[in-house]
C-alpha cells in the first residue's frame, strides 16, 4: 500500500452534508463539503502565494475549524503543516521557524501580536486574511492521492536542552491512528468529541477530531480548556467520546458541579499524557464514569494502547494492550528481551510509527533499535493476561543506596494521602545515599498538612529507601500545554529546598 485517497474528499463524497466542525462559541459549523472546498480553495491559494510542494507552512492559532482546513490544504498542495506552540516566546519560537525554514506564517487573531515579533524572520499572514484570500480561489477538482510515507505536518517536541526536534507525521501514521482509536473505542459517524487541547500537540489533532472526522463524526470546538464550558456541554449530552489528560480529569473532579452533573451522555472516556492517579480514577467511578488510561507519544501517532472499559476497574494502573497495528517488546540495556512479568524499556513498531525527525538523521538513528523498533524511554511491563503498566521513564529513575528507585511508584503512593492533590518525585543528589527522593507536593483546596505527617504516610507503603528526604508544598506546578508537570523545570524550581 503505497497511497491514500485523499480523506477529505473521500469523507466529503460520503457525508457531504453531515457536521464535521462546530465552533462551540459562535455556532459556526463546517460540513464534510464545505471542509473539502475549503481545503481546495486553500491548496489553491497557497499556490497562488508561491508555496511549492515540500515547503513548510507555520500556523500559530488556538482551536479553530479553520486549522482543519489548513491541513487538508497542506495535504492536497503537498505542503508541510508546521503547528507552533503559543505558549512559547519569540525567543523560543526563532529556532523553531529557522529549524523547519518556514515559508509563511498564519496567526490568528489572538496569536498575531506574537507572531508581528517573528515577521523579521518569516512573512505573516493573519489568519483572517487567509479566509477572506482563499475565498476568492475556485477550489481545485482534483484531489490527487497522498503517498503514506510522504511528510504531511511536524510537531516539535518539549525537549529539555539542545536543539528542537521535529517529529514527522505522515498520512500513513494517522490512518493507523484511526484504525487504533477507531477499534479502541467504538468510534463512528454518530458520536461527537470535543476538540480543547492544543493543535500544536498530537492530542489535539488526533485525539480525537482527525480519527472522527475520517469515521464521519463532529467535532465540537472550544479555543482552549475551560472547566464550566466542559462541564457545561457534557451535562448538556453535547459530547459523546472524551479524551483528557490527568490535569483536565482533576480540574474536572474540584468543579463545584462535579457530584451532580449528568455524565451518561459520555459513553467512552480515555485519559493519556501521564499515569492518572488511583484516587482520581476512584473519583470518577463512583460517578459512574470509567475513565480509560492509555499511552501513546507523538512519535507514535499516537495511540498505542488504550485500556477496555471492561477491565478498566480491575486494572488499575495499566494502560491496557497494544491497539490493533502496534507491536510492542519489553527489553534489557542490551536490547534483550527480558523475562515475562519482568520491566524492560518498551519499544514500539508499526504502521503508526514516525520515520523520524525531520532533517535530524543522527536523531532519528539514536530513536530507533535494530529491526526499526522505536526506543520510547520509558520502563514497562506485562502481567499475565497481557494487560501492559508503564513503570516510569528511564531517565526520571534514580539510585538511592544501591537501590533502583522509580519516583512513579513513590507519587501513587503520596496520592493516597487525603490531603494530596498531585505529587511529582525527583531524584536529587545527597553525600551519604548518593541519590534521595525530593517530593513536591500540591495540597487539596483547603487542605493542611506538614511534611512529617507525609512522610509517616509514605513510610507505612514503602521501602525506607523509597520515601521521599525532602518535601516541597506547592501552589502549582510547572506544565507543558497538555497539562504533564515539567520534572525539568521543577527540579530547578526546588534546587536548594531541603524541606
Amino acid at each position: 500500500m503505497k497511497t491514500l485517497p485523499d480523506l477529505c474528499r473521500r469523507r466529503a463524497e460520503l457525508s457531504p452534508d453531515a457536521i464535521a466542525f462546530e465552533e462551540v462559541g459562535s455556532g459556526r459549523t463546517v460540513t464534510f463539503a464545505a471542509m473539502d472546498a475549503g481545503a481546495g480553495r486553500g491548496a489553491a491559494f497557497f499556490a497562488g502565494q508561491g508555496l511549492v510542494a515540500g515547503d513548510r507552512l507555520a500556523v500559530l492559532c488556538h482551536n479553530n475549524a479553520t486549522f482543519f482546513e489548513l491541513l487538508f490544504a497542506c495535504a492536497r498542495a503537498r505542503l508541510i503543516l508546521v503547528p507552533l506552540n503559543w505558549r512559547l516566546t519569540p525567543a523560543e519560537l526563532g529556532p523553531i521557524l529557522a529549524d523547519c525554514g518556514a515559508k509563511l506564517l498564519v496567526a490568528d487573531a489572538a496569536t498575531e501580536p506574537l507572531a508581528r515579533a517573528l515577521s523579521g524572520q518569516v512573512p505573516i499572514l493573519p489568519l483572517a486574511d487567509y479566509e477572506v484570500g482563499s475565498a476568492a480561489f475556485a477550489p481545485a477538482a482534483a484531489a490527487p492521492p497522498w503517498e503514506i510515507d510522504r511528510i504531511w505536518y511536524l510537531l516539535y517536541t518539549s525537549g529539555t536542552t539542545g536543539r528542537p526536534k521535529a517529529v514527522i507525521q505522515t498520512p500513513g501514521m494517522a490512518l493507523a491512528n484511526a484504525v487504533n482509536i477507531q477499534q479502541a473505542t467504538g468510534m463512528g459517524a454518530g458520536d461527537d468529541t470535543l476538540n480543547y487541547l492544543p493543535l500544536f500537540h498530537t492530542a489535539g489533532i488526533n485525539l480525537h477530531a482527525l480519527p472522527l472526522f475520517i469515521a464521519g463524526g463532529a467535532s465540537r470546538i472550544i479555543p482552549k480548556f475551560d472547566t464550566d464550558t466542559v462541564v457545561d456541554l457534557i451535562g448538556r449530552g453535547r459530547i459523546s467520546l472524551f479524551f483528557g489528560v490527568p490535569a483536565v480529569y482533576q480540574a474536572l473532579s474540584l468543579h463545584p458541579d462535579f457530584e451532580t452533573t449528568d455524565f451518561s451522555c459520555v459513553r467512552h472516556w480515555g485519559c493519556g499524557g501521564a499515569p492518572i492517579p488511583e484516587p482520581l480514577l476512584r473519583a470518577f467511578g463512583r460517578r459512574g464514569v470509567t475513565v480509560c488510561n492509555g499511552m501513546g507519544m507523538t512519535e507514535t501517532g499516537p495511540t498505542l494502547f488504550l485500556m477496555d472499559p471492561a477491565h478498566a476497574a480491575t486494572k488499575i494502573g495499566s494502560v491496557g494492550k497494544p491497539q490493533i497495528l502496534a507491536e510492542v517488546r519489553l527489553v534489557d540495556f542490551k536490547d534483550d528481551a527480558v523475562a515475562p512479568g519482568e520491566a524492560g524499556e518498551m519499544l514500539f513498531r508499526g504502521p503508526g510509527i514516525t520515520p523520524g525527525y525531520f532533517n535530524q538523521p543522527e536523531a532519528t538513528a539514536r530513536a530507533f533499535a535494530p529491526g526499526g523498533w522505536l526506543r520510547s524511554g520509558d520502563i514497562g511491563r506485562q502481567d499475565s493476561d497481557g494487560y501492559y503498566y508503564v513503570v516510569d521513564r528511564i531517565k526520571d529513575m534514580f539510585i538511592s543506596g544501591g537501590e533502583n528507585v522509580f519516583p512513579a511508584e513513590i507519587e501513587n503512593v503520596l496520592h493516597a494521602h487525603p490531603a494530596v492533590l498531585e505529587a511529582a518525585v525527583l531524584g536529587v543528589g545527597d553525600p551519604v545515599w548518593g541519590e534521595v527522593g525530593h517530593a513536591v507536593i500540591l495540597l487539596r483546596p483547603g487542605a493542611a498538612t506538614a511534611a512529617d505527617e507525609i512522610r509517616t504516610h509514605a513510610r507505612l507503603h514503602l521501602a525506607g529507601y523509597k520515601v521521599p528526604r525532602h518535601i516541597t508544598i506547592v501552589t502549582d506546578f510547572p506544565r507543558t500545554a497538555a497539562g504533564k508537570i515539567q520534572k525539568h523545570v521543577l527540579r530547578t524550581l526546588v534546587a536548594g529546598d531541603g524541606g
